[in-house]
């Protein structure tokens, strides 16, 4: 299968620039659609302005050598999209191909489900667009009847990805002999495609300088991963990071955010010994900006498995060299046995809620989260620290050790006492 993307437009509503390399939550359109469908295409053909090289340039900067794509050029761009479109023709051949814009932004989960697919993709309930923009579609027996802005009896909008053969381009040709202006809504009435349903699935059409920021707003809050997070993210640090990460994505990289959140806890260690409530607001600020990291890389298709691994390890060095800075705070007068062997069990719980979990992952294959009954422990990192913080701001330390020891190690017991009950056999 190959993609065809059209991308020949003027950009006239957005400033005329060349808006698939406008850069949407930390990448650029083009390279945004490239990621998502370069696993499942073969070959790229891209149709562009003749008048304008910069995308060509950035193809051959960016991807030479790492996919197969071809450009064609529209000498005349203003006979319309859907004229762009039957230039592709000869570069596709025979082979059954996707069709997108160049302009519009799809989720990773609106791809995986819509190259499934096939004709024109409708999403029957939009969540992220404005309906009265959208192109709207008239379907009668599964096939579109009507297409148009203006239709007011429509069952779907047009999220203007196509999957379809040879017959469209003879459409298009039908069309093109009648008409100087060619557009894609003219060319999907003559071949009346099948329509096929992904809805509710984030895909946005960007023509002006406000859809672009609404785009990266959209792409940064759906970024928050649905599992695995505590009461504390969930009710405080989403609603923090989220703006943060909305801040920084198109100029901080995941392991730089990372790198950010660790610095800032190592930080918040020292600051112990200088003033221990700051330390702790410090802390549970270090907390907040763990979640940036994933938050960005989602949102950029950034993610990594040594993106993951990295978080993990330097969280740890974290809580460790936070908790050991509140032993040694709370051992400043006298240093005694119950003291020591509550830091211990409180280093030891601080470590095993983690590896429990993640030792869970390894031995069975799928997240821990999965277990509906794992939401409902209390004892998580964005939990702990909370708790954390509380304590140094009572200028409780021993209190604050003897509370980690117990809700962490008390958390342990429970996943194995949960996971025993659900998954013995």
């Amino acid at each position: 299968m190959k993609a065809v993307i059209l991308a020949s437009g003027q950009g006239s509503r957005i400033g005329y620039k060349t808006k698939p390399l406008l850069k949407v939550a930390g990448r650029r359109i083009v390279d945004r659609t490239i990621i998502l469908l370069k696993q499942h295409v073969e070959e790229f053909i891209f149709v562009v302005r003749k008048d304008n090289d910069e995308l060509e340039k950035h193809l051959e900067k960016n991807w030479k050598g790492k996919i197969n794509y071809k450009v064609v050029k529209n000498p005349v761009p203003e006979r319309g999209n859907g004229y762009s479109f039957f230039l592709a023709k000869n570069a596709v051949g025979n082979s059954k191909f996707v069709l997108t814009m160049g302009d519009h932004v799809y989720s990773k989960e609106f791809v995986e489900k819509a190259v499934k697919l096939e004709g024109l993709i409708g999403d029957f309930k939009p969540k992220y667009v404005d309906v009265s923009e959208a192109t709207k579609v008239k379907v009668e027996k599964k096939r579109l009847k009507d297409i148009g802005k203006n239709l007011k009896d429509f069952d779907c909008v047009d999220t203007g990805f196509f999957v379809l053969d040879n017959k469209a381009f003879e459409a298009a040709e039908k069309v093109a002999e009648r008409k100087e202006v060619v557009e894609l809504s003219e060319v999907m009435k003559e071949l009346k495609p099948v329509v096929s349903e992904v809805s509710g699935e984030f895909w946005m059409d960007v023509d002006t300088l406000d859809d672009l920021k609404k785009a990266k707003k959209l792409l940064v809050k759906l970024s928050v991963k649905g599992k695995g997070d505590g009461l504390i993210s969930r009710t405080i640090n989403r609603k923090i990071s989220t703006k943060i990460s909305e801040f920084l994505v198109d100029y901080v990289t995941p392991n730089k955010a990372t790198l950010l959140a660790f610095f800032v806890g190592i930080l918040s260690a020292f600051l112990v010994f200088l003033n221990i409530g700051l330390a702790g607001v410090v802390y549970q600020f270090s907390s907040i900006l763990d979640g940036i990291d994933g938050e960005i890389a989602r949102a950029s298709l950034r993610t990594s498995k040594f993106g993951e691994w990295i978080d993990s390890i330097l969280d740890r060095y974290v809580d460790f060299a936070f908790l050991l800075a509140i032993a040694i705070y709370a051992c400043r007068e006298a240093i005694s046995t119950k003291l020591l062997i509550i830091t211990m069990f409180a280093l030891i719980g601080c470590v095993m809620v983690s590896y429990s979990t993640e030792k869970f992952k390894a031995a069975y294959g799928f997240s821990a989260y999965v277990l509906k009954e794992m939401k409902y422990l209390f004892g998580k990192r964005d939990e702990r620290i909370f708790i954390e913080m509380i304590f140094c701001l009572l200028n409780m330390p021993v209190i604050l050790l003897l509370a980690i020891a117990l809700i962490g190690n008390i958390r342990v017991a429970s996943t194995i006492a949960i996971v025993y009950k659900k998954l013995k056999f």
